[in-house]
């Protein structure tokens, strides 16, 4: 079976990596192009090591893309985190079809953020879904999907590295299983519970202090370490990374106590003890180094 990759970064440098390892006949790879002033993409340099002939078209919405992905006579497309849009007439040039990866129980989540959406509405659980993608937003009928618990402390990071990268790996490989079988079943998706909430971006990691702890200890987590929750001390913008709950009271946003590595920070009903911060001016640091230079002491304020 003649498979294409497409795909970036480490998710489709680990996904080419163990179709290698099985032997499979990947005969192109395709991946994001180079942005200036970036590294390379790991998957880019990890198939040209391999000899593998790699593109990387700036647009799919062309006859010459089209004509591209023709000539390697694909029989299975595997789609391993794209953001390239894919126009229907290329996806199906495949004789057996195209794979995608998403993140989340589609139709749960579909769009760009999908991991940190679950994780900022306190969700308990998440997953992962392989497709058959279509012309619409991952809109296209499921192959597969497998359920991730969503732990109490668990952060974007952690949820993706620790589980969605490695079960997301192992279930695209499972699903080229499926094809080469021909045991595909495909499950159209119930567009009546689709969810979309777009790009998690920086003005949506804005902390508000007077929310429920629980809120705030959410968006926290759920942009850990992207794009990073924010507030403002002494008028700078200061992110905040490693936190935990804990119990204590106070006015929203003020600093109820500093205690050697870390500040606790008062919210409604809680507070935030904060271990790491990126203040606006320098990298991560510990919280109890941002305190002592910023003068940070019980009673300051953090936030508008």
């Amino acid at each position: 079976m003649r498979i294409v990759v497409h795909g970036q970064q480490a998710f489709g440098k680990a996904v080419l990596e163990k179709l290698l390892e099985r032997g499979e006949n990947v005969v192109g790879v395709f991946c994001a192009p180079d942005k200036e002033g970036r590294p390379a993409d790991p998957l880019k340099e990890f198939a040209l090591e391999k000899g593998l002939t790699v593109h990387q078209p700036a647009s799919w919405k062309t006859p010459e893309a089209k004509e591209l992905m023709a000539s390697f006579k694909p029989d299975l497309c595997v789609m391993a985190y794209v953001t390239l849009f894919v126009p229907q007439d290329v996806v199906d040039l495949p004789t057996k079809g195209t794979i995608q990866y998403h993140p989340s129980l589609l139709p749960l989540h579909r769009g760009p953020s999908s991991i940190n959406w679950p994780i900022i509405m306190g969700s308990k659980k998440t997953g992962l879904t392989i497709f058959e993608p279509d012309e619409g937003l991952d809109e296209g009928p499921v192959i597969l999907q497998k359920t991730v618990d969503i732990g109490p402390d668990d952060t974007l990071g952690s949820l993706y590295f620790d589980h969605l990268f490695p079960m997301g790996v192992d279930a695209m490989v499972e699903c080229v299983d499926l094809v080469r079988d021909g045991k595909v079943t495909k499950t159209p998706q119930d567009h009546s519970k689709a969810t979309y909430e777009s790009w998690c971006r920086k003005a949506d990691a804005e902390i508000d202090w007077s929310k429920p702890v629980d809120e705030v200890y959410n968006l926290i987590r759920g942009t850990n370490p992207q794009p990073g929750a924010w507030t403002t001390c002494n008028g700078n913008e200061l992110k905040i990374f490693d936190s935990r709950k804990v119990d204590g009271s106070g006015t929203p946003g003020s600093v109820i106590a500093v205690d050697g590595d870390s500040f606790t920070v008062a919210a409604k009903g809680g507070a935030i003890r904060v271990d790491r911060v990126r203040p606006h001016d320098d990298k991560k640091i510990s919280a109890g180094d941002f305190a002592a230079k910023a003068g940070l002491a019980a009673g300051s304020k953090l936030g508008s």
